[in-house]
């Protein structure tokens, strides 16, 4: 995961000055917008590592934008909310939101970094997991699958558990294939 941000912010000097001080810091500004119909845009067609997401914009605030963003998927570390009020109702929907940061205007720049890479350092935890829960997924079904044909040849053979997984391993050995392609043959063959 690199350091690609969008920044969205209504007020243009602003945004400016974000995105020159974003990439005089090495970040890569690779997108900009002026209101959340925009910002989903762009953060669909960009997929960033961080967004820096004004709230109160016209056409779309910024809360509704990143309910947007977050449910296409379109963000890969988080969002982190400027707002120029500490909004209690703001806070606590950008809480329930997972934001990874709510910043208060006029911002203190030094302490916009440390939040933004810590922000990309969760969403960098945050895809290892998921490719983690995906895996496993896997090695699930795949478990499942080897049992039920495990439990096939036990019932068919009358034979124990440890024979049936011993058969099992060889003949996925001997033909060179997963022991799971072997298991959802003889689960197919006797669905069938």
């Amino acid at each position: 995961m690199g350091r690609r941000v969008v920044v969205v912010d209504d007020e243009s000097l602003t945004r400016m000055n974000f995105v020159e001080f974003l990439e005089d810091q090495g970040y890569e500004v690779v997108g900009q917008a002026c209101n959340g119909i925009e910002a989903v845009k762009i953060c669909d067609e960009t997929l960033p590592d961080v967004v820096l997401m004004d709230i109160e914009m016209p056409k779309m605030n910024g809360l509704d934008a990143a309910e947007q963003i977050i449910a296409n998927k379109s963000v890969k570390g988080g969002i982190i909310f400027l707002s120029a009020y500490s909004n209690k109702v703001h806070i606590k929907r950008a809480s329930r939101l997972g934001a990874g940061g709510y910043l208060v205007k006029p911002l203190d720049e030094k302490s916009l970094i440390p939040t933004i890479e810590c922000v990309i350092a969760k969403g960098r935890e945050n895809i290892g997991l998921s490719e983690e829960i995906n895996r496993l997924e896997v090695t699930l079904e795949d478990r499942k699958v080897i049992e039920r044909a495990k439990g096939l040849l036990m019932e068919k053979n009358n034979i124990s558990e440890a024979i049936a997984y011993k058969t099992l391993r060889e003949i996925s050995m001997k033909r060179r294939v997963s022991l799971r392609e072997i298991a959802d043959i003889l689960v197919s063959a006797n669905d069938g």
